[in-house]
């Protein structure tokens, strides 16, 4: 019976491994399988690494700029491009070590290898067919590996990979996923960034604050298309005043590769074209969702559009199959994996009161220069399901703690129901917004009306002082703007 279980978890990531905790916390016998790295692509490839990359970034552009906060800093200021990738990479396996550690304290059982759906409660786990990307820590010792195993419960929890575009596939050498993105050898000194959604912008905004000539090349008529219009124009005016170049309404036809550059083929809506070279290209198109060679077919589960359809537990349409994550599809973000993750694992050991995912209330953010953050509707959004609105804003400028920080360039906006002061959605850019966005899905979590926001005390001086004012601005009652 060593290999049987109650729950079964395919992929480690941060779905994976927190639906993994809090099974074996509710006194289920719990497996997880990997076939790489423990913590999946957000702590080794994504999330957690770029990060890291952002802040080595984010240290340089001071530094540069030292002279605006009254310091000097003799001689000039450059990057140790492998000090800066070694130091994200370590941040990583520190934080890989961390999710082994958290398996062995739960008594959770970690299967090394390729699992792949058998039949009914059933898995078999082979060796990995995909080569990882960096050497595979020897597995720890009294960990699992081949063989079949069994279970009543069997998440899948495999994640999503870079979608390619046909004839621009990257090709790890010219062509750039976020992988190769990530630890470069050498800074290119020009790049085209496909993509403006978070991926992109990201390593975009990395790349530029290291001194590289970065132009982004996207699609939709604003970068960062999912966010409310008006913070993604503020947004771009001020990634283009620190010298990204942006072209929107346009798309990469085609690109021609040389011995050691790139010529991309960019075409406007306007039906305009140029071609841009340079020493690499990033495709940063989007990702999809891991679901082949998983025997999904076999069994009849449905999928839709490269991802597991499921409903609001996680569960798919076959009994004692659910997925979660990445792989059920967007908004493609780990805080969301992990939510999905929790609520799938307490339906099945039947907590009382286990509410269904409401996508409405996840925050999205965008850790670019400045940043980005947002969650609910978009004012455009909001109008279009036909609520009618107040909206609030705030200027970073008229707030006293962002003066004195030299960040203020960005806004706070506030979204209401009219009839009901209902809190629809909220939007910011600026300083330190992906941390102070929180305070406003709490918000909405609680069904906050604007009246417990206005009676709410913040702290003073502090940039969430804002929050308060673009609350006060959507009633009317703004004080210090």
């Amino acid at each position: 019976m060593s290999n049987a279980y109650d729950v079964i978890i395919i992929g480690s990531g941060p779905g994976g491994y927190v639906a993994a905790i809090r099974s074996a916390q509710l006194g289920l016998r719990t497996a997880i399988v990997e076939r790489e790295h423990l913590g999946g692509i957000c702590l080794n490839w994504g999330c957690i690494p770029t990060k890291a990359l952002l802040r080595s970034a984010e240290v340089m552009d001071f530094a540069t700029h030292a002279k605006n906060y009254g310091l000097k800093i003799d001689g000039s200021i450059s990057a140790d491009v492998k000090a800066v990738v070694d130091r994200s990479r370590g941040v990583s396996q520190r934080l890989n070590g961390g999710v082994g550690f958290l398996m062995k304290k739960n008594k959770i059982d970690v299967i090394w290898g390729e699992a792949k759906l058998a039949g009914k409660g059933k898995i078999t786990v082979g060796k990995t067919s995909k080569k990882p990307m960096e050497p595979q820590p020897p597995a720890p010792k009294g960990t699992k590996g081949e063989g079949e195993y069994t279970a009543k419960h069997i998440i899948v929890a495999t994640g999503a990979r870079p979608r390619a575009l046909p004839g621009i596939e990257p090709d790890g050498k010219l062509i750039w996923t976020y992988f190769e993105a990530m630890v470069p050898q050498e800074m290119p000194k020009k790049l085209v960034v496909m993509g403006s959604g978070a991926i992109g912008i990201e390593f975009a905004s990395f790349y530029n604050s290291m001194g590289v000539d970065v132009t982004v090349v996207e699609l939709m008529p604003q970068v960062m298309p999912v966010e409310d219009a008006e913070i993604s124009g503020i947004a771009r005016k001020q990634l283009e005043k620190h010298g990204l170049k942006i072209i929107t309404d346009a798309k990469v036809t085609k690109v021609d590769k040389k011995a050691n550059s790139v010529v991309a083929h960019v075409e406007t809506k306007d039906g305009k074209t140029q071609s841009i070279e340079a020493d690499r290209l990033i495709s940063a198109v989007g990702v999809q969702g891991n679901i082949e060679n998983l025997g999904l077919e076999a069994l009849g589960v449905k999928t839709d559009r490269g991802c597991v359809v499921i409903d609001g537990y996680g569960r798919t349409n076959i009994e004692g199959i659910y997925a979660i994550g990445d792989v059920a599809g967007p908004p493609m973000l780990a805080h969301k994996a992990e939510h999905e993750g929790v609520i799938c694992v307490e339906k099945i050991a039947g907590v009382p009161g286990v509410h269904a995912m409401n996508k409405s209330m996840i925050p999205g953010c965008t850790y670019c220069h400045p940043q980005v953050a947002s969650v609910g509707l978009t004012e455009a959004k909001a109008k279009e399901a036909g609520h009618d609105i107040r909206v609030g804003r705030f200027q970073f400028v008229a707030n006293g703690k962002a003066i004195a920080l030299g960040e203020d360039q960005g806004l706070i906006k506030t979204i209401f129901d009219k009839k009901t002061g209902q809190l629809l959605g909220a939007h910011m850019v600026g300083a330190e917004v992906t941390e102070l966005i929180q305070g406003f899905v709490v918000a909405m979590n609680l069904e906050t009306t604007e009246e417990e926001l206005m009676h709410t005390v913040f702290p003073h001086p502090t940039l969430s002082e804002m929050m308060k004012e673009s609350v006060l601005d959507a009633y009317g009652r703004v004080l210090n703007a």
